[in-house]
């Protein structure tokens, strides 16, 4: 069976998540109001990346300046890549943050080659325009990462997950292994959904090794 390993990018390829950083330092109004209520489950995750980011006056070349100063990559990246490669493994990131600063941190660690679904921004003066497109090509305010679960389990893959926020819950349930950390892990645990925790990517390495897909 062909299997295909979906990923979180914002705090589970990076150390920490680059759009709260971002937002912490050029927001210019409560963006953490938004946050609240998104983990509270009152709006949904479109909305909050939509609100929170139209307050967000800075220049792209100001943003990426910054994203390239504080963006850090968990250990064991390449290496997971590497592991997927030589598997056969289709590895696609699948992430509610934004286009501009994931493809960028990804070309300057000299990786061009994987598939990219994140928010689709536009930059104004007035703020940053987010969207999310989902695989239909429609826009969508929630379940972008379950849209894409779907899209390549309708495929014919077997998909294996990798998170680890509030809004990797439900499509990590899809998937026929989760590896989780942060709150997607304090879930599994609470649930007692079957995950494999990480604290690096060398461990995901390891635990795909130990799944003998």
């Amino acid at each position: 069976m062909k299997t295909l390993f979906q990923c979180d990018f914002d705090g589970t390829i990076t150390q920490e998540d680059i759009s709260f950083l971002i937002l912490d330092a050029f927001a210019s109004g409560d963006w953490r109001q938004l946050l609240a209520q998104y983990r509270e489950g009152k709006i949904s995750v479109g909305r909050f990346n939509t609100e929170a980011f139209a307050m967000v006056k800075a220049d792209e070349p100001t943003l990426l300046q910054f994203v390239k100063s504080r963006a850090k990559i968990r250990a064991g990246f390449h290496q997971l890549l590497d592991y997927c490669h030589r598997q056969g493994l289709k590895f696609v990131i699948v992430s509610n943050g934004l286009d501009f600063y994931i493809e960028t941190i990804l070309r300057d660690i000299g990786i061009d080659n994987i598939e990219v679904f994140a928010a689709r921004t536009r930059f104004s003066p007035s703020g940053i325009d987010v969207r999310y497109v989902g695989p239909r090509g429609n826009q969508l305010m929630d379940s972008f990462k379950e849209s894409y679960v779907s899209l390549f389990r309708d495929r014919g893959y077997r998909v294996i997950y990798a998170g680890n926020g509030i809004s990797d819950v439900s499509p990590s349930r899809q998937a026929y292994h989760i590896f989780a950390t942060g709150e997607l892990l304090a879930h599994c645990k609470q649930t007692n959904l079957n995950c494999t925790p990480f604290v690096d990517l060398h461990d995901i390495v390891e635990g795909l090794e130990s799944l003998r897909l």
